[in-house]
């Protein structure tokens, strides 16, 4: 079995930004800066035999490239508990079309569909135990955060292998979008 994920990888300057928000809360497990991304569609574990089916599938998504704006920070809990901070990515006629096409493809390829809303994010840091006053810090420090937009001209999927220290990210397929999109 292999567990996998479906990305926007983000410009290396974007993720110095974001990885300089990491900080000031005890308890909290940072993401490393080559592992920040938006996810489009967790795919979750699969047989090794079905990954060229998936590969094939979302190689054949047509999309122009789409423009990315992160703008503001957030959490996400569960009764009372912080599981992880954020930071915001603004939802766009092409993200959002985007992430349909990539659950349309996993659906073809007998993956069940995605049963959670869709919110774009990039995930900064996971919480162990975090003082919720820390967080709520964090969250007034950085609730501002801003960045100029960007296109994303590719999207990935990933391979995670989850560890003591976290979840490890390695690239299994980059998929290239299409400059010239008028028609799609």
């Amino acid at each position: 079995m292999i567990r996998l994920f479906v990305a926007l990888a983000l410009p290396d300057q974007c993720r110095k930004r974001l990885v300089a928000l990491g900080g000031g809360i005890d308890g909290a497990r940072w993401v490393d800066v080559r592992d920040l991304h938006i996810t489009l569609r967790f795919v979750g574990e699969v047989s090794e035999l079905v990954i060229d089916d998936i590969v094939q599938a979302l190689g054949g998504i047509r999309a122009a490239p789409v423009e990315i704006a992160l703008n503001g920070a957030g959490q996400f809990a569960s009764k009372s508990r912080v599981r992880a901070v954020w930071v915001g990515v603004e939802k766009n006629q092409g993200l959002m079309a985007l992430h349909e096409k990539v659950d349309r493809a996993l659906i073809r390829v007998g993956l069940s569909p995605e049963r959670r809303k869709y919110t774009p994010h990039v995930t900064i840091g996971r919480m162990n135990g975090a003082r919720p006053n820390h967080v709520q810090r964090w969250l007034e420090v950085n609730g501002a955060f801003f960045a100029l937009p960007f296109k994303a001209h590719s999207f990935v999927l990933y391979e995670s292998r989850l560890g003591r220290h976290g979840a490890d990210y390695t690239p299994v397929a980059e998929f290239p979008f299409l400059e010239d999109c008028s028609r799609f």
